[in-house]
């Protein structure tokens, strides 16, 4: 199933010729972005009405390896309490940092319990999906994955990943940059995801619960003001992104959720 988020006819129509040559392939077409959460729930709903019991969450941009899904439901028939797990997602390296290389030896255990696993590569079982609760609609991109493994967790469930790289995935538009004997990363994130991105963490660190009396916002604001620094040293666009990036930790301040309100689609 491939739920298409606004792509232009191009895309379309080499998605409909798949689905037409291929009569298990299913599209659903959004006539414009309606983010990555409400895609996820779209297929998720579709699935569950056509009694798909499991479901694997990819993103475009992941390069998986031949083995991802006996691989994944190899590793959860291992875990000791399989049916606790809320997500198992799959270990990765990222796209244009590390070469691909053969599958190292599967390690004992070949999994490891984390806080949160992206969701792209991620395997979902839909019972679970609906005791969890849906991914959340507003916060449109970004986050989403966060959102969804605390609710997990608090709700008693685990969350995982496999130990082994089984794909590749692309975060940003990651770049090396030389300054005096230093090496910094930067993703590159376009001004959009620059705003839903600082929106949508200090959105976390609010709900979080770990930071009272305010603090919370005096938390995102030192993390903007990093990632402020970083955009004026290396990176393009700098007056855009940095508006974003304010404009963002702003709407996170008054809770407002939703689609950003400019006309342009988050890349």
């Amino acid at each position: 199933m491939i739920v298409d988020n606004g792509s232009g006819e191009a895309a379309l129509a080499m998605l409909r010729g798949l689905a037409a040559a291929n009569r298990t392939i299913d599209v659903i077409e959004n006539r414009k972005n309606l983010g990555v959460a409400r895609a996820l729930n779209l297929g998720a709903a579709r699935a569950a009405a056509r009694g798909f019991a499991w479901l694997l969450l990819l993103d475009q941009d992941s390069e998986v390896e031949p083995d991802l899904v006996r691989a994944l439901f190899d590793v959860r028939a291992a875990h000791p309490a399989p049916e606790r797990l809320a997500i198992l997602g799959a270990g990765f390296v990222e796209s244009g940092q590390e070469p691909r290389v053969a599958a190292p030896a599967q390690p004992h255990p070949p999994w490891q319990e984390v806080e949160t696993a992206i969701t792209s590569g991620s395997l979902l079982s839909v019972e679970t999906y609906r005791r969890i609760g849906a991914f959340r609609d507003e916060l449109f991109i970004d986050y989403v994955d966060t959102d969804y493994c605390r609710r997990a967790r608090a709700a008693g469930y685990a969350i995982a990943t496999t130990c082994r790289p089984l794909m590749s995935h692309a975060i940003g538009a990651p770049a090396a940059h030389r300054w005096l004997w230093f090496e910094k990363w930067t993703r590159n994130h376009s001004a959009d995801r620059q705003y839903y991105i600082a929106r949508n963490d200090t959105v976390m660190l609010r709900e979080g619960g770990r930071h009272p009396h305010g603090a919370w916002a005096l938390k995102s604001l030192a993390r903007r003001l990093r990632s402020a620094k970083r955009i004026l040293l290396y990176e393009d666009t700098k007056a855009r992104k940095l508006a974003a990036l304010g404009a963002g930790w702003w709407d996170g301040l008054r809770g407002r959720l939703g689609p950003r309100r400019s006309d342009a689609a988050p890349q």
